[in-house]
């Protein structure tokens, strides 16, 4: 054998016997996992195992280096270690492994010298849970953190180059607000005509652009418009009193960095040596400013793998640039790329409904998501004459779905807008379906809660402006509003922190009065600063509690929500200990934790309820039924992206997402006529529905009597605007003209929400997508004979197990029930609501429920308990 076969044969085999560690990956996450050098863009779908992937090729770089795909052989490599290596590939045996890792191994990687990044801490969190299980507890030396941590624990390090010290605080987006808010009032700004958020968003976008406040003041200036001139003027301020507070927003901890690495060569040197392996999660997510971070961390090395999905990418209005995946193979030069095509997540038919609507997007890379699964359950269409009947609808199926033996927390209802929970929980609440809003007021964000991390952020911090002023009166210790603004004008006129006025307050004219009050503050804050250094942070906290009175004041005014409050305060100290046994960190380390806290790591996922939320909150999470509500032009997609190329391209991808969430059914609900912030409206079906093949979709309509206006001659019947002829029948599209959802821009939109001043108005406008033939009949009859409606969808409307509102039964109290989801039960109170009956009920095991009769009655019946004992 000559030395070329030798070596041939080696490398083969040395890859071979690596890749039995990963045998339990498909084809592509092996690869994905062997491929160790250079950068690697790694395209995952939906449900495709990227976490997986990420954990095992970190694996592999700390057992084998880049021995998988390196040329290297040893020099002291035998004819034997070929023949054992050989050997074990055709017979692996575990005893043999110890020294196959030997062979094998080439620069093997120490856990210190990956950074893994991620967008939150519960990814964060399950990717270090995973790899300790994998690896052992040297992967804790694995920087497995976010974006935001990363950053923070390299500028605590290094921020004094920047003119900052290391203890600096984090202003999270409620801290922002508050201090934009004054600055605004400062300058004499109205509210209405410059809203603080839409000042922040400028002040975000400029940031990430690396524009200082002074750069973007004099950019403006020159074209003269006084808006951004206005704008410029508060983010000048903005960057003064943070650094005034020695504070950093949370925009600010990136770009700090990246000044700190782009201004400080030695500092960038340190941190590329020390990292040989950048790997990168949701990389569709990032924005300029991450891609600037990442990209100078990797160029030490080269090796950078990134993980993502470009037809996953949702979130341009927080900053994040597809641009940055899709031309990852021009930025970083001789790239892989590798596409994790199979789905884990979904059924068959889920999978090619989603292919149908995202392959009309123009600019993504392409790729074509499978699985081993069934076909599964078609999804389904149903339209509904209103916002009311949709969310009645959809209540009424996740109640049949949890009587055949699912969870309620198994189903998820996916909305494009907050305000559309409105009807949705007034139904579940009818209907005694429990349910979470998920996004709502968190831990965190409660009043008393942010009251207490202000303290302990005081504390910390003396000169943090914005949670001084935040708790300087409360409890109330005689410390005006006048005193506050006084504070605040002195502290701007002599460009110094408000605690330092605090100090010196006996000697300014206008403070003289409150001086005495001011100083007891300042003892009060100082105080505890001075036990800070010696307490743990559990007695710290404790001392907190009964020094300022907190408690004591929420027990003196004797409100039923103050209970509540007192628990919530108590409770932190819960979380306190919890970091305390952890991590047994500082109080800056808790403080910076807690700010870098997000909604996603806080969710409760061992409460069974029902989940409503956001599209975009639900990125990333799967559920067995989604329920993806108001499908409606103008609504999804939103009326603001009609007509704009780009945002109808990243409304579809939020689609797409939408759907991938679904593991076994999909339903789709779209209203006739909806009212949103008090206007009705008519609408049309979404036109990403129409982009579904009708071998993939199933189409219910409502089921209308004859003759009449939805019969079969009617809007709905065989010839009408739905029937098998119309506009939305085997021949129609959309029609030409209609009464789309036009209505105005809402103020302050963001994905979600709408402001209440916005909305939508039923001007008439010719809809640009009549072209298309999507609206066919799936069935080809008219919906009024109820062809093509399914049973279940016959059964709910028909009232299932009750009557509704027929008023044939009629339940009181001592009535023993049998309900479809609760089980038996016994109504222990009936009363009188309006032209309805609120029944108490104890089901037994599943607890007291208080329901409405004419939704109740639509799943529950009597039961006879003598002729079951009998």
């Amino acid at each position: 054998m000559n030395k070329t076969e030798f070596e041939n044969r080696y490398r083969t085999a040395r890859r071979s016997a690596i890749g039995l560690d990963f045998l339990h990956l498909n084809d592509m996450q092996r690869e994905a996992a062997l491929t160790t050098r250079g950068p690697l863009l790694l395209l995952a779908g939906a449900g495709s195992g990227k976490t997986t992937v990420l954990i095992n090729r970190i694996a592999n770089l700390i057992r084998y280096g880049c021995g998988s795909d390196s040329v290297y052989i040893p020099p002291e490599a035998t004819k034997d270690d070929l023949d054992f290596l050989e050997s074990y590939v055709n017979a692996p045996v575990t005893e043999a492994r110890p020294k196959v890792r030997s062979l094998c191994a080439v620069d093997p990687v120490y856990p210190s010298q990956i950074i893994a990044i991620t967008f939150t801490n519960k990814a964060a969190n399950e990717l270090k849970g995973r790899l300790e299980r994998m690896l052992g507890a040297g992967s804790g030396d694995i920087w497995a953190m976010t974006f935001h941590s990363a950053c923070v624990r390299i500028l605590r390090r290094n921020i004094d180059r920047l003119g900052y010290d290391s203890s600096f605080a984090i202003y999270d987006s409620s801290d922002s607000s508050s201090l934009m808010k004054r600055i605004l009032k400062d300058m004499d700004i109205e509210e209405r005509d410059f809203p603080h958020k839409t000042v922040l968003g400028y002040i975000s976008r400029a940031k990430d652009d690396m524009i200082s406040g002074e750069e973007f003041y004099a950019s403006v200036e020159k074209t003269g418009d006084m808006r951004r001139k206005i704008i410029g003027r508060a983010y000048i301020e903005y960057s003064n009193r943070l650094k005034s507070s020695n504070a950093l927003d949370f925009d600010d901890l990136i770009l700090m960095t990246v000044r700190l690495f782009t201004e400080y060569p030695d500092v960038l040197e340190y941190y590329q040596r020390r990292f040989s392996y950048v790997l990168v999660d949701e990389y569709q997510d990032t924005n300029k400013l991450q891609y600037l971070l990442v990209s100078k961390l990797a160029a030490g090395h080269g090796n950078i793998c990134v993980v993502g999905d470009d037809d996953q990418s949702i979130y341009k209005f927080r900053g994040a640039t597809i641009e940055n995946i899709l031309n990852f193979e021009n930025q970083f030069r001789g790239s892989s790329v590798i596409r994790l095509e199979q789905n884990y997540r979904s059924t068959g038919l889920i999978l090619d409904a989603a292919s149908d609507v995202i392959s009309n997007n123009t600019g993504r890379k392409g790729k074509k998501l499978w699985t081993e699964k069934d076909a599964g359950i078609k999804p389904a269409l149903h339209i509904k004459s209103d916002e009311r009947d949709e969310a009645r609808f959809i209540a009424e199926t996740i109640i049949s779905s949890v009587s055949d033996g699912r969870s309620w927390h198994e189903h998820a209802v996916l909305y494009r807008m907050n305000a559309q929970s409105n009807q949705l929980e007034s139904a579940f609440k009818r209907a005694g379906v429990p349910y979470r809003v998920y996004g709502g007021t968190g831990f965190y964000e409660r009043a008393e809660i942010k009251d207490m991390l202000a303290y302990l952020c005081l504390i910390h911090n003396p000169f943090d402006d914005v949670r001084l002023l935040r708790v300087l009166n409360t409890p109330a210790r005689g410390i005006g509003q006048t005193t506050a603004v006084r504070l605040t004008e002195i502290a701007s006129e002599l460009n110094t922190p408000i605690f330092s006025v605090i100090m010196d307050s006996e000697n300014h004219a206008s403070l003289q009065s409150s001086a005495g009050r001011l100083h007891l503050f300042a003892d009060l804050i100082n105080g505890l600063r001075e036990l800070s250094e010696s307490a743990p942070l559990d007695e710290l906290y404790d001392n907190l509690l009964q020094r300022t009175g907190y408690i004591r004041m929420l027990e003196a005014k004797k409100l039923e929500e103050n209970i509540a409050r007192i628990e919530n305060v108590n409770e932190l100290k819960t979380n306190v200990i919890s970091f305390m046994n952890e991590n047994g960190g500082s109080l800056f380390d808790f403080l910076s934790e807690t700010a870098l806290y997000t909604d996603l790591d806080r969710d409760d996922q061992s409460t069974d309820r029902v989940l409503m939320m956001t599209m975009h909150s639900a990125k990333g999470l799967e559920f067995d039924t989604v329920f993806i509500a108001g499908a409606e032009e103008g609504l999804f997609p939103s009326s603001r992206t009609i007509g704009e190329p780009d945002e109808m391209e990243e409304e579809r991808r939020l689609c797409y997402v939408a759907m991938t969430r679904a593991m076994r059914r999909l339903l789709f609900t779209s209203a006739r006529q909806r009212m949103l912030f008090g206007k009705t409206s008519s609408s049309q079906p979404s036109r990403f529905l129409s982009e579904i093949s009708a071998g993939n979709l199933d189409i219910h309509y409502p089921p209308y009597s004859f003759g009449s206006t939805f019969g079969a001659g009617g809007a709905y019947g065989a010839g009408g605007a739905y029937g098998a002829g119309g506009a939305y029948g085997a021949g129609g599209a959309y029609g030409s003209d209609s009464g789309a959802w036009n209505g105005p821009d809402a103020s302050e939109y963001s994905p979600g929400e709408f402001d209440a001043a916005g909305g939508f108005a039923s001007s008439s406008s010719r809809n640009q997508y009549a072209s298309r033939s999507g609206w066919r009949g799936r069935s080809g009859a008219s919906p009024s004979t109820g062809a093509g409606i399914s049973g279940n969808e016959r059964s709910v409307i028909s009232g299932l197990a009750g009557p509704g509102k027929s008023g044939a039964i009629s339940f009181k109290e001592g009535d023993a029930v049998d309900h479809k989801a609760f089980g038996r039960g016994v109504i222990v109170k009936a009363t009188p609501a309006g032209g309805d009956s609120l029944l108490e009920i104890d089901f037994g095991v599943n607890g007291i429920k208080r329901l409405l009769e004419n939704s109740a009655s639509r799943f529950m019946v009597k039961t006879d308990v003598r002729n079951e004992s009998e």
